[in-house]
């Protein structure tokens, strides 16, 4: 693949900004793989780059490399082919390796079973476009080539791509909202993230869908403008509610026995990235959150509220509300 620049700069600048990644992402790929300048093979992020200068790159696919840690556990996926694929993530399934995770990942069952994954997002995320994260379950699109990979980064800028997510909250909302309130990371807890006024832009939807039969939870509905961490969890809590489950952001009491956030990615959209045709894909919820659900709502109504259609409906007249304000 290539690309022709626009205006001087550093190569690393100009890859971060063509190939829409993490600027410390494509120094460890220039590094480690290399580029070329007009024919000529160049590893130094910091050369400069002319106008109309070729940058030139041909990142190898990934292969597998034995995972530390057993991978004894096997992951649903929902769509294949050539060039992607999107799997029903497990909640406690981290997405891909890092320092502090102890444990196998979605990414050592991609390799470990032999996927052929892109690599432009470095050795550690091979075939990670967007993530979710370890408690959260849902539907994840992996990219199989780097032409994929791009196509598929580019939809989340420009938002043709993005998911619709369950989610069961402590408290239920007074109406269908949107929430527009910019985040950062906490300065006093490393691990949160917090509404603050120097963060980044962030906004938020969400809709009602059906009370617990005591009333004093509610399944809603939540899609994402925008992809900050905790975003879900962050906003509802702008709104006094918490999502059940979460000792992170919501209350934890020696009597709670809900293991995990109950937040689910249940429908994903994109358009693919060869056909161009809409993809559209839905991630059947856990055992343990349709569980939640049998137990305190009521049946009829679930049957009818968490379908496809009634949900993406539901967001008509919100999207109207951010068309207006955009």
């Amino acid at each position: 693949m290539e690309f022709t620049c626009k205006e001087a700069n550093r190569l690393d600048t100009a890859m971060s900004e063509a190939l829409n990644l993490p600027r410390n992402q494509v120094e460890k790929l220039i590094k480690t793989i290399g580029v070329t300048i007009n024919g000529k093979v160049v590893i130094k992020s910091s050369t400069k780059l002319n106008v109309g200068e070729c940058v030139t790159y041909d990142f190898a696919q990934a292969v597998e490399i034995p995972s530390a840690y057993a991978i004894n556990f096997d992951i649903d996926i929902l769509y294949e082919d050539d060039d992607l694929l999107v799997v029903n993530k497990p909640p406690f399934l981290t997405v891909h390796p890092a320092p502090s995770v102890k444990e196998a990942t979605l990414v050592d069952w991609l390799k470990h079973k032999g996927i052929s994954l892109s690599t432009i997002s470095g050795e550690e995320r091979h075939g990670i476009v967007h993530r979710i994260d370890r408690e959260t379950s849902g539907a994840l699109v992996i990219a199989k080539n780097n032409e994929a990979h791009y196509a598929l980064s580019k939809q989340l800028e420009d938002k043709s791509m993005g998911r619709y997510y369950l989610a069961l909250i402590d408290l239920p909302l007074k109406e269908d909202m949107v929430v527009d309130l910019p985040i950062a990371r906490n300065p006093n807890h490393r691990l949160k993230m917090s509404v603050l006024k120097e963060g980044r832009a962030a906004k938020s939807a969400f809709c009602k869908l059906a009370l617990s039969n005591d009333k004093k939870q509610e399944l809603i509905a939540a899609k994402l403008f925008t992809g900050r961490t905790h975003q879900i969890r962050v906003h509802l809590g702008a709104l006094s509610r918490h999502i059940v489950g979460d000792s992170l952001y919501g209350f934890k009491s020696q009597n709670d026995t809900i293991p995990r956030v109950m937040l689910h990615a249940y429908i994903l959209y994109l358009k693919h990235p060869r056909t161009g045709q809409m993809l559209q894909v839905n991630a059947p919820l856990m055992d343990d959150f349709k569980a939640y659900l049998v137990k305190k709502f009521d049946k009829e109504q679930l049957h009818e509220k968490i379908t496809c259609d009634c949900i993406i409906n539901s967001f008509d007249t919100v999207n109207d509300w951010v068309r207006k304000d955009t």
